[in-house]
């Protein structure tokens, strides 16, 4: 398995790190150790802090998802990171891979969405079903290669499993994704979806940050890496990382 702890971004208030696929963000039923607790370590280790370490979990992505997770450092930086979120202030990209091409190169998708916390899985609703939320998401395909197409997922809200329940009813299930439709799982039992980059302001010293996460370890992976197109202002290259 990759290095568990992989920092992007580090400094008194954030840590923000590439999760690798397989890993929990925060502790569940199963008992296996989160990533939370990962970081914990590295930061007891790194700093040689006495005693426990305080880390607040802004938010999650799926266990067999990779890519950015954002830690607060401090009880200040997590209540503002939330708030960032909670107001759609931080921006997110995300990198899927699907076996079947959408009917169209880019567009909105809009549902519904209802989480069963018993089966652990989400409904899709065209319409506003009751307990459902409402989700939004910008897509684009990037391109295609060996039978597979790179699609860019931009979400404006952040609901459960949004992106792969909506995408399987795009008729687009994630490569790798049983639970949303997929033929096959993958071998290591991830899905071909990776949180690639996050734009927001930074919660204490106001400054805009551009986080992007390297693609995991993996062939497969790797050779979507021609079809990335990286368009950068020269004014925020210090605040990229």
């Amino acid at each position: 398995m990759e290095k568990i702890v992989q920092p992007i971004y580090e400094d008194n208030h954030l840590l923000i790190v590439n999760k690798p696929a397989g890993i929990l963000v925060q502790g569940d039923n199963t008992g296996d150790k989160p990533l939370v607790d990962y970081c914990k370590d590295y930061l007891k280790e790194k700093y040689n802090k006495p005693g426990a370490v305080f880390l607040g979990v802004v938010h999650r992505i799926d266990r067999p998802v990779s890519g950015i997770v954002v830690f607060a450092r401090t009880s200040k930086a997590l209540e503002r990171m939330n708030k960032l979120f909670a107001t759609r202030k931080v921006q997110k990209t995300y990198w899927a891979v699907v076996k079947r091409k959408p009917r169209q190169p880019e567009g909105k998708l809009i549902s519904w969405l209802k989480k069963d916390p018993s089966k652990n899985i989400t409904t899709a609703y065209d319409y506003q079903e009751e307990g459902s939320q409402k989700a939004e998401l910008d897509f684009k395909v990037l391109g295609k290669l060996n039978d597979h197409y790179l699609i860019e997922v931009k979400p404006i809200t952040g609901r459960p499993h949004q992106i792969r329940v909506q995408l399987s009813e795009l008729g687009c299930p994630i490569r790798g994704d049983l639970r949303y439709g997929f033929s096959k799982p993958n071998p290591d039992k991830s899905i071909n979806l990776h949180a690639k980059g996050l734009y927001f302001e930074h919660p204490i010293k106001k400054e805009p940050l551009i986080i992007r996460a390297g693609l995991p370890n993996d062939q497969f992976w790797e050779q979507f890496l021609t079809l990335e197109k990286i368009k950068i202002k020269d004014k925020n290259v210090d605040k990229i990382y």
